[in-house]
C-alpha cells in the first residue's frame, strides 16, 4: 500500500519498527514529491530496503529534540532543504521574507539560518559516534570557503564549520545508496573517502600525485587578499565534470578540504527509475490543517522530464549542482507520471509543465559529451552557440503531444524557462510554432536579465539582438495564430559589471518596448556562483580584469528603481539616478522621457514638485548617508561553533 513516510513514533511503531536504519533531518516540511529533494532521498533509501524517517523542522536549541524518532541504527542525514536557509530568510536588502514556501501555512521562524550546519552540530552533540552526512542544496553550493551575502563575509566550508562526516555535493541519489550500503556493510566514515559526489575533512594534505588534484587557495589566503576568491572560483569550477575532473583541495581553517570528483550523469533507465517510485505528490496530512505547504501548489501538476543545465548563466549555481550534462527521463516513464497525475484529487486537467531547469534541454548539447565531458574552457551558448550545438527540438515535440493526447488532459503549460537563443539554433522554428499553438498560457515568461552588452557578457547570456530577433518571431508567429499572447521578460538589476549608466539604458529599453516589469529581481550574491565570485572579488575568474561591482544599496536601489520608472515610489530615487548618470535629458515633457514634468504623462501624476527635486539633487546628489550592512543574525561563539539563535 502507497503510503507516506514516517515522522513521528506512531508512524514508526505503525509500520512494526523497533529502529530505523536512517533518520533524515530536513529543513523543510515534508512534500512526497519528486520536486523536493528530501523526499526523493528517502525514497531511494527506501527502494533499496532501507528504513528512513523523516524529522522536519525540528526545533533546534536542544540537541535532545533531535531524539524524537530514535537513534538511527546507521547514521543521519541532513539537508537544509530545497532552498539556501539564508535565501529563504532574507530578501536582497537583507531584509526577514514574510513567508516561508516550504513550511506549513508559510510561516517563518520554523528553521535557523544555516540550517544544516546548525543541525549537524546539534546531532553530533547528541550522538557523536554517529555518522553525520549533509547534503542538499545549500551543503552542496558551501562546500568550499564561500562567500555569505547576508553576513557579508567568507566562511569556512560547511563540512568543517558543522562537524560532520561526508558531505554529498549535486543531486545525491548515487551517493546516498553507495553510502548506505557500506554503513550496512560496517564501514567508517573514512572507509567511505573515494565516493564520487563527496567530499570530506583530511588532517594532512592527502597523498596524491600532483597530477591528480587541484589545490585551491586556503582559508587563510582568501580572508588576506580577495582578488584569490575569484581565482578559487574558477579553479575548482574546472573541475566540476566527471569525466575529467580532478580531486580538488583546500586548506580550511584547521583541516583540508577534499573534494572527490562528481558523479557520472544518470542512464535514462536510472532516472526513470527515480521518477517511478511511490510518490503520493502532495504533503503530509498532518500540515493539511496547518494550510499545507505553499511550495506545493506550483509543482504538484508538474512534470520534471530533464535535469542538468549548459545555458551556465553567471549567476545561476544549477549547472554547479545538476551538471552540465542533460539527462532525461523515457518519454514512457513521463506518460506514466501524467497518468497518474490525472487522477489526483483536484486536477481540472491542466499540467502546468514539463521541463527542468531548461525546458527545452532535453539531450547534451553535444554528442561527445557522454563520452568525454563538457568543454573545459568553453560554453555551449555563449557567447555564441557553438558550431557542434545540437539545437534540436524534434524529441521535446514528440513528448509533449504524447502527454497532450492523454485522456484527461486538457493542456499542457511550459513553466520552467524556456531558452530561447538555443530556440532560435534549431533553424526549422518547429518549436516556436509548437509552443505558440499549445503551450502558452496567454504570457510567455523568459529571461533576457537586461540589454547592455557590459552586463550581459558578466552574466553570460546572450545579446540584445537575439531578444530582439525572438520578440519579433514570437509576436509574428501569434499573430498568424490569431492568439493574444505576450512575453514576460525578466531582468536582474545590479549585477556585478551594471553601472548605473547600464540601468539607465535598461530603463530606456523598456520604455521603448512599452514594458514595465511587475516583478525584479535586485542581484543575490549565493554561494557557489560566478557572479557572488565577481561581487566578493571585484575580479571577473574568467579574465581576471577588475568588473565594477555596485555593492552600496542606495546605488543597488537606484537600479532597481530605474527598471520600474514610472512607479510613483520610485520617483525620487530614478530622479537622483538620472541625475548620477548625466541623463537629465530624461526629465521633461517628451515623449522619450523617464520622468514627465506635466501632467498626465507615464511616470507621474502632475509636477509634484519633480523640477524642485531635480534641482535639488543637483546640488546634494552623493551626499546621502548609507546605513552600514545588516548585522549576521549568528556570530561565531568562544567554542568556534555558530551561536545558536532560535
Amino acid at each position: 500500500m502507497r503510503e507516506f513516510l514516517p515522522i513521528s513514533p506512531e508512524e514508526i511503531a505503525a509500520r512494526g519498527w523497533e529502529q530505523i536504519d536512517f533518520l533524515f533531518i530536513s529543513g523543510d516540511a515534508y512534500v512526497d514529491h519528486p520536486s523536493f529533494g528530501p523526499a526523493v532521498i528517502c525514497r531511494v533509501l527506501e527502494a533499496q530496503g532501507y528504513k528512513v524517517a523523516l524529522l522536519c523542522q525540528p526545533e533546534w536549541d536542544n540537541p535532545r529534540n533531535f531524539a524524537q524518532l530514535g537513534k538511527p541504527r546507521l547514521g543521519v542525514m541532513i539537508s537544509g532543504g530545497n532552498l539556501d536557509s539564508m535565501l529563504c530568510h532574507y530578501t536582497a536588502a537583507k531584509k526577514p521574507r514574510t513567508k516561508d514556501q516550504y513550511t506549513p501555512g508559510g510561516v517563518m521562524g520554523k528553521r535557523p539560518d544555516h540550517a544544516t550546519l546548525v543541525y549537524a552540530q546539534q546531532v553530533k552533540k547528541l550522538w557523536p559516534e554517529l555518522p553525520v552526512i549533509i547534503g542538499g542544496i545549500e551543503a552542496s553550493l558551501r562546500r568550499f570557503v564561500h562567500y555569505d551575502y547576508w553576513e557579508g563575509k567568507l566562511l569556512p566550508s560547511i563540512l568543517e564549520e558543522s562537524g560532520a562526516d561526508l558531505l554529498v555535493y549535486g543531486m545525491g541519489e548515487q551517493q546516498v545508496v553507495e553510502i548506505a550500503d557500506y554503513l550496512a556493510g560496517g564501514a567508517s566514515a573514512e572507509d567511505m573517502h573515494y565516493i564520487r559526489g563527496t567530499a570530506y575533512l583530511s588532517a594532512d594534505l592527502p597523498e596524491l600525485d600532483s597530477k591528480e588534484y587541484v589545490q585551491l587557495p586556503s582559508w587563510k589566503e582568501l580572508r588576506e587578499d580577495r582578488v584569490l576568491f575569484a581565482k578559487a572560483y574558477k579553479l575548482q569550477s574546472l573541475e566540476q565534470d566527471p569525466f575529467y575532473g580532478k580531486v580538488v583541495v583546500q586548506k580550511g581553517v584547521k583541516k583540508y578540504l577534499v573534494q572527490n570528483p562528481s558523479t557520472y550523469p544518470l542512464t535514462q533507465a536510472e532516472m526513470d527509475k527515480i521518477y517511478d517510485l511511490d510518490y503520493m505528490r502532495d504533503c503530509h496530512p498532518s500540515y493539511k490543517p496547518l494550510g499545507g505547504v505553499p511550495a506545493l501548489e506550483e509543482v504538484q501538476f508538474s512534470i520534471i522530464s530533464s535535469r542538468g543545465c549548459f545555458g551556465s548563466c553567471s549567476f545561476c549555481a544549477i549547472h554547479a549542482h545538476q551538471g552540465r550534462i542533460i539527462q532525461n527521463r523515457s518519454h514512457a516513464s513521463i506518460l506514466r507520471e501524467a497518468k497518474i497525475i490525472t487522477q489526483l484529487p483536484g486536477f481540472k486537467g491542466y499540467i502546468h509543465d514539463v521541463g527542468g531547469p531548461t525546458a527545452n534541454f532535453r539531450h547534451p548539447s553535444c554528442a561527445k559529451q557522454l563520452k568525454v565531458g563538457v568543454c573545459k574552457h568553453r560554453q555551449c551558448l555563449f557567447p555564441t552557440p557553438c558550431p557542434n550545438l545540437d539545437a534540436d527540438h524534434s524529441d521535446y515535440i514528440a513528448l509533449l503531444r504524447e502527454v497532450r493526447a492523454l485522456p484527461g488532459v486538457k493542456k499542457v503549460f511550459i513553466r520552467s524557462g524556456v531558452r530561447y537563443d538555443y530556440l532560435l539554433a534549431d533553424k526549422n522554428l518547429d518549436f516556436l510554432d509548437e509552443l505558440c499553438r499549445y503551450h502558452v498560457s496567454g504570457q510567455l515568461k523568459i529571461a533576457p536579465e537586461h540589454i547592455a552588452p557590459q552586463a550581459l557578457e558578466k552574466m553570460g547570456k546572450p545579446g540584445k539582438d537575439v531578444y530582439l530577433k525572438f520578440m519579433r518571431l514570437f509576436t509574428k508567429k501569434n499573430k498568424e495564430l490569431d492568439l493574444p499572447q505576450y512575453l514576460v521578460p525578466y531582468f536582474i538589476s545590479s549585477h556585478p559589471g551594471c553601472t548605473l549608466n547600464n540601468a539607465v539604458e535598461l530603463a530606456e529599453f523598456l520604455r521603448d518596448i512599452k514594458h514595465q516589469p511587475q516583478q525584479v529581481q535586485d542581484f543575490i550574491p549565493t554561494p557557489g556562483s560566478a557572479s557572488t565570485a565577481m561581487y566578493y572579488s571585484g575580479v571577473d575568474p574568467e579574465t581576471g580584469k577588475p568588473v565594477f561591482v555596485a555593492r552600496n544599496p542606495h546605488d543597488k536601489a537606484m537600479q532597481r528603481a530605474l527598471m520600474q520608472y514610472r512607479a510613483p515610489r520610485n520617483r525620487q530615487l530614478v530622479l537622483e539616478a538620472l541625475q548620477k548618470a548625466g541623463r537629465m535629458d530624461l526629465v521633461g515633457t517628451g515623449p522619450h522621457c523617464l520622468i514627465h514634468l506635466s501632467e498626465g504623462r507615464p511616470g507621474g501624476r502632475g509636477d509634484h514638485g519633480a523640477k524642485g527635486a531635480a534641482g535639488k539633487l543637483r546640488s546634494s546628489a552623493g551626499s546621502r548617508k548609507h546605513g552600514g550592512q545588516d548585522k549576521p543574525t549568528m556570530k561565531p561563539s568562544g567554542k568556534g561553533e555558530r551561536r545558536i539563535r532560535k
